[in-house]
């Protein structure tokens, strides 16, 4: 299983970025697809996280402000970035939650390669 993060770039503040992300393989399903950021110099910080039941939880800083939806089981994922702000600048991972259809009680993490967001005051 493969993930595939898109979209980043630089946007002034107040503006809008959508981020994809994209799962590729075969035999598996999603049970979860999570985003975190990581700006420089610290942790890296959960944003948002959608699950196969329809459960969907945003931190706190991105709360009315970011929205996270799927299509495709969950299989790509969207992080529609809106009222964007120069402290949401960072690199940005999906991290998705898998279930090979050979072990499908176990739920396995994978990771993609991060895309940069960039917010200018």
């Amino acid at each position: 299983v493969q993930l595939q993060a898109s979209g980043g770039g630089l946007v002034q503040a107040g503006g809008s970025l959508r981020l994809a992300c994209v799962a590729s393989g075969r035999h598996f399903s999603i049970s979860s697809m999570t985003w975190y950021r990581q700006a420089p110099g610290e942790q890296r910080e959960l944003v948002a996280t959608t699950t196969a039941g329809g459960r969907i939880n945003y931190s706190e800083s991105v709360k009315g402000r970011f929205t996270v939806s799927g299509v495709d089981a969950l299989k790509t994922v969207y992080l529609q970035m809106d009222s964007m702000k120069p402290e949401d600048t960072g690199v940005y991972y999906c991290k998705a939650g898998v279930r090979l259809s050979g072990s499908p009680f176990r739920v396995r993490e994978y990771w993609g390669q991060g895309t940069q967001v960039t917010v200018s005051s």
